[in-house]
């Protein structure tokens, strides 16, 4: 579990793509080059996800791209190569919503409301890369599973975040693990039973999981002789931060 809390750091910014330098100009510029044109080639797949669906082939997303197949080829080694690529975008399309949405400055049910909408308006506007992510049939490494290293992630953060909350409310924190992880656990069930059936709408089932989150720590809190107003921000606002390991995996050398 050390890989996955590694990634987990209170007050750590996402390393950005292209930051450590060679002291070789020219190969740095080449890095770059090669950084930036992977970057492109992730984009395009995404593109084609959105048309041809989790089954997609890698002619696919050539044609999406605008290349050949042997020009993908030179920055991506194998599909798994772009499956890996491509879960590393989507967590970062995820947290880049999430996060601030977790650490708003918020009363608490406006700020669950608010967490749970980023993550559903994610797999909303691409359902396709959650369901390549989540059990699609494109190539993977066996040790690849994205969705579960980042419910990994998120249930890490949300584990410490409830800790510290329990503590300044004097509370045994004990039980934060076992929520952080319940509270994930059911938002990641009610979000791929969402994805098939969508009996109704975004705002609807956000609002479900909100109350019945909601209920649940306000429960707790008052067996323990603790009120909180759901609609007023909390004297002290605990952030955690979530960061998302770089991307560093930049494919064979092309000419």
């Amino acid at each position: 579990m050390s890989a996955v809390t590694d990634r987990v750091k209170r007050g750590a910014k996402t390393p950005k793509a292209g930051e450590a330098a060679t002291g070789d100009a020219r190969r740095d510029r080449w890095r770059k080059h090669r950084v930036a044109r992977r970057a492109e080639f992730v984009e395009a797949a995404l593109k084609a996800l959105d048309e041809n669906g989790p089954d997609l082939a890698m002619e696919d997303v050539a044609v999406a791209a605008g290349v050949t197949k042997p020009v993908l080829y030179r920055h991506f080694a194998d599909k798994a190569d772009l499956y890996v690529a491509l879960g590393q975008r989507g967590t970062e399309l995820l947290f880049s919503r999430l996060v601030p949405a977790i650490n708003a400055e918020l009363a608490p049910v406006p700020r669950i409301r608010m967490a749970l909408d980023a993550f559903f308006g994610v797999i909303e506007e691409h359902p396709n890369l959650y369901r390549l992510l989540a059990r699609g049939s494109f190539e993977k490494p066996v040790d690849a599973d994205v969705v579960a290293e980042d419910k990994e992630l998120i249930a890490t953060a949300l584990s410490a975040l409830l800790g510290d909350y329990m503590r300044m409310f004097e509370m045994d924190s004990g039980a934060a693990e076992p929520w952080a992880y319940g509270i994930v656990g059911m938002v990641q069930n009610t979000g791929e039973w969402w994805l098939e059936r969508r009996s109704m709408s975004r705002d609807s089932v956000v609002e479900y999981l909100t109350q019945i989150i909601w209920a649940a720590i306000d429960g707790l809190c008052r067996q323990r002789g603790v009120v909180i107003d759901p609609n007023l921000p909390l004297e002290e606002n605990k952030v955690v931060l979530l960061s998302a390991a770089p991307d560093h995996t930049e494919g064979k050398d092309a000419g």
